[in-house]
């Protein structure tokens, strides 16, 4: 039997990790790092990605930035086109954009630039992975969203419709690819504090959204812990899906989100 020192224990792997800029994607790669993984982080953000890379180099790991404009398919691969080998073999897919709009006015603009870098970039991204990776194997964790499973916001339904097909992507990814020893799984996080959420809140309240603070409150009420959670609590459960502890755990949706889905 393994130590679970060993089982957690990233030493030796090498992990590409989107939206590594900001909220969730730095708390990632920190603890990605503290376990002993190589690192090459993306994102469309070249001075939030350097503060990133900045705040590893205690860990004695390589880390490496790329700024990626995940929008762009040309980009993503050139991206792993140009990038050294050996082949990264964990691919953690975080990057995602959630703007809202009232269904009845989304163009074709705001909703391709929504699928674009919530669907299609993954997509392509464990396109490339598995093509790359075909002959070992590797792991995939997806970032995706609770409202993906019990929307609750008004006016995410582009975002809404993405992550869905993010957690579809996911699972039969898992399927069609598991025999081939590709492990793929997503997280669902809700109610987590990150730049982002927190920008929302200040501007609901400044801009005295009734509607919205309504909905924040009731939003509130069903987090079953009561508070809301931490990127590095995100982190730990990518870290886990990551690692060999979680060896037999395939095509798997697991919220992190304070019970939020339980009630």
């Amino acid at each position: 039997m393994e130590s679970i020192s060993k089982l957690v224990s990233l030493k030796d792997s090498r992990a590409i990790i989107t939206g590594a800029a900001s909220g969730i994607g730095p708390a990632i790669a920190g603890r990605f790092a503290e376990a002993g993984a190589d690192l090459v982080l993306v994102d469309i953000n070249q001075a939030g990605l350097g503060e990133t890379v900045k705040g590893l180099q205690a860990f004695p790991v390589d880390v490496r930035g790329e700024v990626v404009d995940l929008t762009r398919r040309g980009q993503i691969e050139s991206f792993w086109q140009k990038l050294a080998q050996p082949c990264p073999d964990i691919l953690i897919n975080n990057a995602g954009i959630y703007p809202m709009k009232d269904f009845l006015r989304v163009d074709s603009t705001h909703l391709e630039k929504t699928l674009r870098v919530n669907f299609k970039a993954p997509f392509w991204m464990c396109q490339e992975f598995i093509h790359r990776r075909w002959q070992q194997g590797g792991t995939i964790v997806n970032v995706s969203t609770i409202e993906a499973i019990l929307p609750f916001k008004k006016g995410m339904v582009p975002y809404i419709s993405s992550k869905a097909a993010l957690i579809a992507l996911t699972r039969s990814l898992a399927h069609d690819y598991g025999r081939q020893g590709f492990r793929a799984n997503v997280i669902v996080p809700g109610a987590i504090k990150t730049p982002g959420t927190q920008s929302l809140i200040k501007s609901t309240v400044r801009r005295l959204d009734v509607g919205l603070m309504k909905t924040g409150y009731l939003f509130q009420n069903r987090l079953a812990l009561g508070r809301w959670g931490s990127p590095d609590e995100v982190a730990r459960v990518a870290l886990f899906l990551a690692s060999q502890l979680s060896s037999y755990v395939q095509g798997a949706i697991i919220p992190v989100d304070g019970g939020f889905l339980s009630s």
